[in-house]
């Protein structure tokens, strides 16, 4: 198991480790909170999900369009495991 402890910027936010990173292996995370419980869990498939809306969003979408329709698509998909 790898832990690290962090201070929280005035901003809000925080840096993760290097070695927590690495054994996440991706670009973005997801937080969940339950009860005092902060989870941090990786987004892997937001470069997969943007291979498929660039075929069927044809020429006409930019990547910014595609990407934003991707990471609409993860939240609501995450957000429906966690009502079931």
């Amino acid at each position: 198991m790898t832990s690290a402890a962090v201070k929280i910027t005035r901003k809000g936010q925080v840096t993760i480790p290097k070695a927590i990173r690495e054994t996440l292996n991706a670009n973005a995370v997801y937080f969940e909170v339950e009860h005092d419980v902060v989870m941090v869990r990786p987004v892997r498939d937001a470069a997969g999900s943007l291979r498929e809306y660039a075929r069927n969003a044809g020429r006409g979408a930019s990547m910014k369009q595609m990407r934003d329709k991707a990471w609409r698509e993860a939240v609501r998909e995450k957000a429906g495991k966690k009502r079931s």
